[in-house]
């Protein structure tokens, strides 16, 4: 289990008669703004080929799936993982495990350009980043990432309101819309800190997850990293989660459980040096903390990397 792949509700499977195809079969639910499509595929087959009019942000929910994007290798695609596509680019999709009895299942949510602007618009005038050419946008170049808690939740709302059958639907799936995208360039801003890519130069988020990183021993609170990045503790509370969707303290706490991961796939190292080394003071809470981040405990974890 891993606490940075959170999984979508997915919803029921097609009936057998109402299969149209066993490749891609595609449900349509369609609103003034977007468009969300449930694909099925109850057989292997390769390179089927994809392709939308709008930005589309799709989804796993069942299966596995090899996707085929841009010129990249293809990578296997599975549930708890996203990815969004700009207008207009084609897919091409194997289903190497496809069957009756193991369908995929996938859903590609089409947004209209007219939605996405507007939203970055809006994001840009009330809520402005930090920094002369700082603004609010989508990231195309970052277009794969496992979904975290939020990103989930916010995505298996958007699904009931598009499934939904009533009059208010369509409201309620704007403001949704909007919450969706904070959500994917906050996840898409954390995967580029993860890969150690600055956001904008002049960004002090970069300088202070940098020094998190690497002093991960350190007790670290909300007022020395305030201080480190030259903000009062409310604006920089306020701007961290902003960029990040989450607190500075449970970014730290975040760093101490991957360090941690690191760690444990040694079969040797004893679970209290982990803990010391991951900047714990108290092994009991780290066990409690590992357990509630990643649904095992540390030293089931690290068993899953004895040969």
């Amino acid at each position: 289990m891993n606490n940075q792949r959170a999984l979508i509700n997915p919803p029921l499977l097609s009936s057998e008669k109402s299969l149209k195809t066993l490749v891609e079969n595609r449900t349509v639910y369609t609103l003034n703004h977007c468009e969300l499509n449930i694909f099925e595929t109850y057989e292997s087959s390769k390179l089927v080929p994809l392709k939308f009019n709008d930005f589309v942000v799709t989804s796993m929910l069942r299966g596995k799936k090899i996707m085929h994007l841009f010129d990249d290798p293809g990578f296997d695609y599975l549930p708890g993982e996203t990815v969004v596509i700009p207008s207009n680019v084609e897919m091409k999709i194997d289903f190497p495990e496809a069957s009756r009895e193991n369908p995929t299942q996938c859903l590609a949510l089409a947004i209209d350009k007219s939605k996405i602007t507007d939203t970055l618009n809006f994001l840009n005038e009330r809520y402005p980043k930090e920094g002369s050419d700082a603004y609010w946008q989508l990231n195309y170049q970052n277009y794969f990432f496992y979904n975290n808690v939020d990103l989930a939740t916010t995505i298996n709302k958007l699904i009931k309101e598009c499934m939904s059958i009533s009059i208010t639907k369509d409201a309620l799936a704007d403001l949704t819309l909007q919450e969706l995208l904070i959500r994917i360039i906050q996840t898409q801003t954390v995967k580029s800190l993860d890969e150690g890519v600055s956001i904008q130069a002049n960004n002090p988020i970069f300088e202070v997850t940098e020094f998190i990183k690497l002093n991960l021993k350190e007790n670290m609170n909300l007022k020395s990293l305030s201080d480190k990045a030259c903000m009062s503790t409310a604006s920089f509370y306020r701007f961290f989660k902003r960029e990040l969707g989450m607190s500075p303290i449970e970014y730290v706490l975040n760093e101490k459980i991957k360090h941690a991961k690191k760690l444990l796939r040694n079969p040797s190292i004893q679970i209290n040096e982990v803990c010391y080394l991951s900047g714990f003071e108290d092994a009991n809470y780290f066990i409690r903390l590992f357990k509630k981040h990643e649904g095992i405990t540390p030293k089931q974890y690290q068993l899953l990397y004895i040969n």
